[in-house]
């Protein structure tokens, strides 16, 4: 593999670098920086940008407003977004249900939703995970009876991110009770303000309120809001993770958190030494370092297989990114906690409003927050357990 950019994809990286720190606004990447929550308005603000730049879907088909780039121009854009810290577009909006809807959708479903999806007119959120069917999402029992030209749907969602701020969620549902679990399952488009639809919040161990309970109380849904063919929704489902399992490696984001630890560390000491110059700390950095040079390989290769991507299959070495990514994204965090010390110590997230002076220096007060959170990242996307599986059957043969 020729590492070496050429000129063209050298000045494709300058221009994605300026445009991510100069149009994207301060306010909102400075809160990724941090590690703060971003509010709806930001995202949507975010986004919207991004879509009128063209930037938003980049990997969508070009006649609805995808980017003809190649898998180098795609690594820069992504890598350079996650370097400026800026956030990505909705993921629910362009990494999952617009791929899917460009790809199976019918013609009019794609008119009625594609546009409103790249620009943040909709902000959907993913109604897959259930008690009792996350990763074994084959088992999920929501199911949703045809009569006539409705759909009555009945069951229960959960850890759906942001449901709070969702206008639609796009769905799961067992259509055919009596087929094979993969077999009966039909993938549905949900309006959030259709009566019969309760949403509940999950607080986190870090007293976030990003996770939600979606229950389904008889609620009618236009048989024309299916994508696709009716049972045919896990064939969806699998393009759908393949998509997001890709993203979820997050090198660009886990760089910039090298260079922030790194900066903070200066500012630490462990003695009379400053944690930076400390060996052992360094010592550890620096396998984290190398293990992510390792997985950004990886994710070159991957989005350099353009012949299973034009078939639309998953490919299976986006479960190593899944897997690796997640491990980074934790021991990365675990750093961060090394590096503030004691003064990760106190619970200071300012959810109930609290106006105590914070304790230790400010970039203290998201470490341990994060670190708890970022419990998740080996669960969601296929737990970490789910993805050695799928190595182990698809690259390895076992």
């Amino acid at each position: 593999m020729d590492l070496n950019f050429t000129p063209e994809e050298r000045a494709f990286r300058d221009e994605a670098r300026t445009f991510f720190r100069t149009a994207i606004p301060e306010t909102i990447r400075a809160k990724v920086a941090e590690g703060e929550g971003l509010t709806r308005d930001d995202l949507v603000t975010s986004q919207r940008i991004l879509n009128e730049h063209g930037w938003a879907t980049v990997n969508w088909p070009k006649e609805w407003g995808g980017q003809d780039w190649s898998p180098v121009q795609v690594y820069l854009y992504q890598d350079e977004m996650q370097l400026a810290h800026c956030p990505p577009p909705i993921p629910f909006n362009v990494s999952m249900v617009g791929p899917v809807i460009a790809q199976f959708g019918s013609q009019e479903i794609k008119q009625r939703f594609l546009p409103p999806t790249a620009n943040a007119d909709i902000f959907w959120c993913q109604g897959f995970s259930e008690p009792g069917a996350g990763s074994d999402l084959a088992s999920l029992r929501t199911k949703a009876e045809r009569k006539g030209e409705t759909y009555i749907v009945n069951g229960q969602k959960t850890w759906t991110t942001l449901a709070q701020y969702a206008d639609w969620i796009f769905c799961l549902v067992r259509t055919d009770p009596a087929a094979k679990p993969q077999e009966g399952i039909s993938f549905l488009l949900i309006d959030m303000k259709t009566p019969g639809i309760t949403v509940r919040p999950i607080v986190t161990i870090d007293g976030g309120r990003e996770v939600n309970e979606v229950f389904f109380d008889d609620v009618e849904v236009p048989a024309e809001n299916l994508v696709g063919q009716e049972n045919k929704g896990w064939d969806y489902a699998k393009f759908l993770l393949g998509n997001e399992r890709t993203g979820i490696a997050r090198v660009g984001a886990s760089k910039a958190k090298i260079a922030r630890i790194r900066e903070l560390a200066a500012l630490e000491f462990a003695g009379e030494t400053p944690l930076i110059e400390n060996p052992r700390f360094l010592e550890k950095l620096a396998a984290v370092e190398v293990e992510l040079k390792a997985l950004e390989m990886t994710q070159l290769r991957v989005v350099s297989d353009e012949r299973k991507l034009a078939r639309g299959r998953q490919n299976p070495a986006s479960s190593i990114l899944k897997l690796k990514g997640s491990v980074i994204q934790q021991q990365l965090t675990e750093l961060l906690m090394e590096v503030v010390g004691p003064y990760a110590l106190p619970y200071q997230r300012d959810f109930d409003g609290k106006n105590e002076p914070v304790i230790g220096p400010d970039y203290a007060s998201e470490a341990a927050p994060s670190y708890f959170n970022y419990r998740k990242v080996s669960i969601y996307g296929g737990s970490n357990e789910i993805q050695r599986n799928i190595i182990a059957k698809a690259i390895l043969g076992l």
